[in-house]
């Protein structure tokens, strides 16, 4: 008799494929994605659209070397029926969240088009390095069928290295999985880049098997992360798997957090935000809580 195997959720995991001088990094999201859009009640096509967010926040932000770094993606819009979608990634946890016009979606289909969800629209992705103290941006317009396109046009674009991505949300929206493939012309990462070729044969190669992956087979989470990377490149001479990084979901309005912002504040200030009870009240977008938090000098720490 077989035994049943355990799902393959909120987990990232990284390869290389050194003979092809490329990387990659799979993932998949299952109850870290139920968590987070169940606090919220988004319409089907808003919550697959916030799924596949996730999963391209998690597949991005999980090739961070800085553990204490942070990677946000936001979407600048105009005249759409999303007016913000913000996710960002930090040592493994997610969070994110979206702003739409209920009576445009109202208008459209069952599973809007990118164009007619964000109109004339902007991606701009964010890495914010704390152990070094930097910040760079690249933003690109929201181009293509899906975020997965967008988002590989950054990094041909901006970037100037050669990708692919992927992304798979199972019928349900709450599994959904990815994969993110680069191309390093002159082999190990860090090494200076004196060429970069879109036709390389090795990267041509590479991006050829990767387009085979099923966007089915990356939100099965029956499938192992490590069986689909060996279903892709077992013909290969080496694979090098990396370590995995566990997928949570993450929040940081905590009262103590929120407490120590508004401690920021002068006492008068304070006071012209807080509510006839004597309390300010913050609500969070991304948990769709609303924290109370006592205005006056000896409680705000």
């Amino acid at each position: 008799m077989t035994e049943p195997q355990t799902p393959d959720l909120d987990r990232a995991l990284g390869f290389t494929i050194p003979g092809r001088h490329a990387r990659g990094r799979i993932v998949r999201v299952g109850p870290v994605l139920e968590d987070i859009l169940s606090a919220h009640a988004y319409p089907p096509a808003i919550e697959a659209l916030l799924a596949e967010a996730l999963t391209l926040t998690a597949l991005i932000g999980s090739t961070l070397k800085d553990p204490t770094g942070q990677l946000t993606l936001q979407t600048q819009t105009e005249a759409g029926v999303v007016k913000l979608l913000v996710c960002d990634y930090r040592g493994g946890e997610l969070r994110g969240y979206v702003q739409f016009d209920a009576d445009k979606l109202a208008d459209q289909p069952e599973a809007p088009s990118l164009f007619a969800l964000f109109g004339t629209g902007y991606l701009a992705i964010t890495f914010d390095l704390a152990s070094s103290g930097e910040r760079y941006q690249g933003i690109v317009p929201l181009d293509g069928e899906s975020l997965a396109d967008a988002a590989q046009h950054y990094f041909e674009q901006s970037e100037q290295i050669p990708s692919l991505i992927r992304l798979g949300v199972a019928k349900s929206g709450r599994v959904a999985g990815g994969l993110f493939l680069q191309h390093l012309p002159e082999g190990e990462d860090g090494r200076e880049r004196l060429h970069v070729r879109m036709d390389h044969p090795e990267w041509e190669h590479v991006a050829i098997l990767g387009g085979t992956m099923g966007a089915d087979e990356l939100a099965n989470p029956a499938l192992p992360l490590e069986t689909l990377v060996w279903r892709l490149f077992n013909e290969e001479d080496e694979v090098r798997v990396l370590g995995a990084t566990h997928l949570m979901r993450g929040c940081r309005c905590t009262v103590e957090h929120i407490a120590q912002v508004l401690a920021q504040f002068p006492a008068g200030e304070r006071a012209e935000m807080a509510d006839a009870d004597g309390l300010i009240r913050v609500d969070c977008a991304f948990c769709a809580k609303v924290i109370a938090i006592p205005a006056s000098d000896g409680l705000v720490t």
